[in-house]
């Protein structure tokens, strides 16, 4: 009875089941793998995350809402792309500006060929890009890469998800290479803006903002 009260105060509940991160002894991060996939396209993948990222527990509560971090990766073997388990290590940075420190690490025994192509982050209070997610700063190195088996030639990419008011879920991409800002508008990436210098300022490009 008296657990009961005291749930109803508090509201108690069960750790969320897509959160599974872990502190590795060198301090970073590894999640586990996957929370979702395969999916034949990039387009696919960020289209699901987005739905399934901003419907965690605060994910879209605003100013009162934090940030939830996940790993976007490719199987060769699998022919597609996966979603991790997702980290809610994070807080309120400077300014109120909420943040989560990205997982540097896969463990997915399901698919050893895993290649990691970026982190993966929602948004609980805004649909840009903060000049962190686009500083020189924060590329995930090397920026382009080959995988030595198959000679295919990467650009890591930091996905960002969005839950707008009106319930809708907008999803948009940073190319750590070409630094430029996608948004995904009907099935298809669409680029919008181009980050600059060692900040990320970016500059929309003629025609373009963040909603269509």
């Amino acid at each position: 009875m008296l657990l009961g009260l005291l749930c109803g105060l508090w509201s108690c509940s069960a750790p969320n089941p897509n959160v599974r991160v872990e502190r590795m002894p060198n301090g970073l991060l590894r999640v586990k793998g996957p929370l979702a996939g395969p999916f034949k396209t990039t387009e696919e993948l960020a289209a699901h995350a987005c739905e399934l990222m901003t419907a965690q527990p605060g994910a879209a509560n605003g100013a009162y809402g934090f940030e939830y971090c996940a790993l976007h990766y490719y199987s060769h073997a699998a022919q597609g792309f996966f979603l991790s388990y997702l980290s809610d290590i994070g807080g309120n940075g400077a300014g109120g500006r909420k943040y989560c420190e990205v997982p540097r690490a896969l463990d997915d025994e399901s698919h050893p060929d895993a290649i990691i192509l970026g982190a993966a982050h929602s948004h609980p209070n805004t649909r840009k890009f903060s000049s962190e997610d686009t500083s020189e700063l924060r590329h995930w190195r090397p920026t382009r890469f080959m995988d030595k088996d198959t000679g295919r030639i990467w650009d890591r990419a930091l996905l960002m998800f969005f839950r707008e008011p009106a319930g809708t879920c907008s999803s948009y991409l940073y190319d750590n290479t070409s630094r430029r800002v996608l948004a995904l508008r009907r099935g298809q990436w669409t680029a919008i803006g181009q980050a600059s210098g060692p900040y990320g300022e970016v500059e929309m490009f003629q025609g373009q903002d963040w909603l269509p």
